[in-house]
């Protein structure tokens, strides 16, 4: 009779080589094309299901570069996702208390429960995960962290990066448009005064007294000019009905002379900046028109925000994006294109499809035979010098 040790030993030995055979057979099904390895993710939870076009964008030497578009979603949110290590992000589910008693202790007004699961993603029927389309993208799921957070979603972060992503092949006019915003400001009697002292204060550097004295009696006179003919402006203004500017402008004009405004170009901000892009769809079979309309709802779906409540009162906040410009170096191996800027965490502002550009031509089954899309971009991080320094 064996002994319990013996019983372990074999039972152990049996799940090992079940195991084994079954990876063996997912590992047999990722190298034929005709197969879907829908299994593959239970052995490698780093890799990402990957919407692509070309649908071999990511291998195919051909096109080189290509755009990599990973999607952060809100923590609160009613579907279910998984993080790249596999541990479930969102299937909040927000209730609204009714209960009169637990509303009298203070209790809160809405409660939040996991595990209600609303329902599957509609796009998620192209993703490998579900046994759809699209590619396990694993080449890029260590080394691409999500883009850099500095401001108030770094202190208080309210998404999580999931596996959903999409490949999409490197479109013409790839720009990079940063902009500072200055503005020209009037600073009048404190510009002359500035002026003025600039003069005192070299003088008295040089030890020049005597231009010292003039500069600081000069400045003074000027300002008391100044003062005398604003008020003497403001007196005629207001005895005539006439607007200030008008009768200063009157003065000027008849004494022969213009006033000096003393003009400063002040920083006031920098600007966010914008990313857009232009992408033409022609599939070249069924699998690539099914794939490109699962691209075109998951951006449309993750660009918007969905309803929280049972009365609906409020929105969650959409889902961001971290945009990365890739490119094949091997078949097996892509990096990162440091070429180009960074882009900080994206939010999508626009998706506009057109699903007839060249007139209305479908395949058999009534899909277009091209489609075009442009995605417009607003990155969330203010453009600074140490952002630069990274590669942003």
């Amino acid at each position: 009779m064996a002994t319990v040790a013996e019983l372990i030993r074999g039972l152990t030995g049996a799940v090992v080589a079940e195991s084994r055979q079954r990876f063996n057979q997912v590992a047999d099904s990722a190298q034929d094309p005709d197969r879907v390895p829908t299994e593959l993710l239970e052995f490698d939870p780093l890799g990402y299901n990957t919407l692509s076009y070309p649908s071999d964008i990511t291998s195919n030497m051909e096109n080189g570069h290509y755009m990599l578009f990973y999607v952060n979603v809100q923590n609160k949110t009613k579907y279910a996702y998984r993080d790249p290590e596999g541990k479930v992000v969102g299937d909040v589910t927000e209730t609204h208390n009714t209960n009169p008693i637990r509303l009298a202790q203070g209790r809160p007004e809405y409660e939040y429960t996991t595990g209600a699961n609303a329902g599957e993603v509609a796009y998620k029927r192209g993703l490998i995960s579900k046994g759809g389309l699209g590619n396990i993208l694993k080449s890029d799921s260590i080394t691409l962290e999500p883009n850099v957070a500095t401001g108030f979603s770094a202190q208080y972060p309210t998404t999580t990066r999931i596996t959903d992503s999409i490949a999409l092949y490197l479109p013409a006019a790839v720009q990079d448009n940063t902009a500072a915003g200055y503005e020209g400001m009037e600073t009048g009697i404190l510009g002359l005064v500035a002026a003025g002292g600039g003069q005192f204060m070299q003088a008295m550097a040089n030890q020049d007294y005597e231009k010292a004295a003039g500069a600081l009696v000069g400045g003074v006179q000027a300002v008391t000019q100044e003062a005398l003919k604003k008020i003497g402006g403001l007196a005629v203004a207001e005895l005539t009905g006439t607007d200030e500017d008008t009768v200063r402008g009157l003065g000027a004009k008849a004494f022969g002379q213009a006033e000096n405004p003393y003009i400063e170009m002040i920083f006031k901000q920098v600007s966010l900046r914008d990313f857009s892009y232009d992408f033409t769809f022609s599939p070249r079979n069924q699998k690539e028109s099914e794939e490109v309309q699962a691209i075109i709802k998951m951006f449309r779906f993750h660009m918007l925000p969905e309803l929280k409540g049972n009365n609906h009162r409020y929105l969650t906040l959409p889902s961001t994006f971290d945009i990365h410009y890739m490119y094949q170096f091997s078949p097996e191996q892509s990096h990162e294109n440091n070429f180009y800027s960074k882009i900080a965490t994206c939010v999508l502002a626009g998706v506009n499809t057109n699903y007839t550009p060249g007139g209305v031509k479908s395949f058999a089954d009534g899909s277009p035979t091209q489609i075009t899309m442009a995605l417009s971009f607003k990155e969330t991080e203010l453009l600074t010098k140490d952002m630069v320094q990274k590669g942003y």
